[in-house]
């Protein structure tokens, strides 16, 4: 129960929001403790906690049991080498990992996932949102759903119903295994056509920081190109200061990134581009060719503050579709006793404009939804829309 006590007491000292959005937070108290108490063991116990900070409705604002820990830019996660999510009302596979057992047994982008060891996809979709935590955007509870549709025991495996092109005179059930996976911090290059590229990376880490900002100064893709597409529609966010860095090489040193306040509402952080690297010997290296951003319901974060800042200054136009809304910031995390970890949204924030993003997210200057045909046929409409307004601009 201390652990129990030491959550809710840092959580009430530290939330950005003094006012706890309203709630009363000493009647929250009163009301999951005694559950807490009566869990009959850690699983159950985490539940409770887990409950009780979901009534914040804050997507930054969470507990992680001991076994559940690991780096944030290195997540563990169990996965079936499937991932999905909700297009045209179905719940559709968007990315099946390359040499896995899903490839082989012929799943493919664009399939419809019918149903989970017997259980109608959409019945078991929706439990999971109950299961998730609340939170201030419906598309940051509506990924974490899809996220853990097919959550299950380490190495026990699932009986998954897939329907293809054809609907239901089209379908395949195979067995695959849920595995432990870690998902690392990665940046790609790649050259397409009249001297522009297409930079992706997942997560701002000092490390990606450092790699870009070689890429643009060593890489022929880059440093010869006109103009380059960031695409950020699986950035889940990160390092504050990497995020910055990045930024750096867009816009002119100097230039304000919004702002952090704490909560006595008093201004905690004001960043600004700079010259050079915050934690590097690398100086930034400026691109000052055409820039263009993609963006979707799992962009978050500090790929959200991104994106605005380049959008608000003119920089760079966004395409794909509105972002997380998940937008407040955590200074530092909270070991519990007994080896779990508490993340709390520490600090609120509005960009330069004073547009605050927190459940509205970044809104694209051309929106376009993702469609089962575009899967089914490798389309990429917000790609090729990017590429188009960098060549013809």
């Amino acid at each position: 129960m201390a652990v129990f006590d030491e959550v809710w007491r840092t959580v009430g000292e530290r939330y950005y929001d003094p006012a706890m959005h309203g709630i009363d937070w000493e009647a929250e108290r009163q009301r999951w403790r005694p559950l807490a108490a009566a869990a009959p063991n850690r699983s159950e116990f985490y539940s409770v906690l887990r409950r009780m900070l979901a009534t914040l409705r804050d997507a930054h604002t969470r507990v992680f049991a001991p076994e559940e820990r690991s780096e944030w830019h290195r997540p563990v996660f169990t996965s079936v080498g499937v991932f999905v999510r909700e297009v045209e009302g179905q719940i559709v596979v968007t990315h099946v990992e390359r040499r896995s057992d899903a490839e082989s047994a012929g799943v493919r982008p664009g399939d419809a996932l019918v149903s989970v060891d017997g259980e109608p996809a959409a019945r078991l979709l929706a439990r999971r949102l109950n299961e998730v935590p609340p939170s201030s955007s419906h598309l940051s509870a509506a990924t974490a759903a899809a996220a853990r549709i097919f959550d299950g025991p380490r190495d026990t495996d699932v009986s998954l119903t897939f329907a293809g092109r054809g609907g239901a005179r089209d379908t395949k059930t195979v067995r695959l295994r849920r595995t432990l996976q870690t998902r690392t911090p990665a940046l790609s290059v790649r050259r397409a056509e009249d001297r522009l590229a297409v930079v992706h990376f997942n997560f701002f880490t000092q490390e990606i920081a450092v790699e870009l900002m070689r890429a643009l100064r060593t890489r022929r893709e880059l440093r010869d190109a006109s103009g380059i597409v960031l695409d950020l529609r699986d950035n889940g966010g990160g390092d504050a200061e990497a995020m910055i860095d990045i930024a750096s090489a867009f816009l002119p040193a100097g230039t304000p990134l919004g702002h952090f306040s704490d909560r006595t509402g008093a201004t905690a952080a004001a960043p600004q581009t700079r010259r050079a690297m915050l934690l590097a010997a690398d100086a930034v290296t400026s691109f000052e060719g055409r820039v263009a951003v993609l963006t979707g319901p799992r962009t978050a974060s500090a790929a959200e503050i991104f994106a605005a800042a380049l959008q608000e200054r003119g920089r760079a136009r966004v395409f794909g579709e509105r972002t997380c809304g998940c937008v407040l910031a955590i200074r530092r995390r909270q070991p519990l006793a007994d080896g779990g970890l508490l993340d709390i949204s520490e600090m609120d924030y509005r960009t330069a404009a004073g547009r605050r993003l927190e459940g509205a997210g970044v809104t694209p200057d051309k929106t376009f939804a993702l469609t089962r045909r575009d899967l089914f046929e490798r389309r990429d409409p917000a790609l090729d829309a990017a590429l188009s307004h960098l060549k013809n601009r």
